[in-house]
């Protein structure tokens, strides 16, 4: 299939499905129109490199608050199982 990033006319090969790959490169066109901003006189390649920075920092971003939650959970969970075993051990017969 076909795509088009910055006015650049690209081949994917892909199994994905078509509508996916048409809004990745939606999503990157949005982030090197980002980068680009009111400045029209940046390079595509510089507006790409920025793309990719800004795209790395939302990624790297979302993975440490993934990290934030999975740490949150795993202490929740804890805490609940302490206080199970704590009423387990309170009840007749325990």
């Amino acid at each position: 299939m076909k795509v088009t990033i910055a006015g650049q006319s690209m081949s994917v090969r892909t199994d994905a499905d078509p509508r996916y790959i048409k809004s990745l490169a939606a999503f990157v066109e949005d982030k090197m129109n980002a980068a680009r901003g009111p400045a029209k006189s940046a390079t595509t390649l510089h507006q790409a490199l920025l793309a990719a920075l800004h795209i790395a920092d939302d990624l790297k971003q979302l993975e440490r608050r993934q990290a934030e939650l999975l740490r949150e959970v795993r202490e929740r969970s804890r805490r609940i199982l302490r206080h199970l075993d704590s009423e387990a051990s309170r009840e007749p017969g325990a």
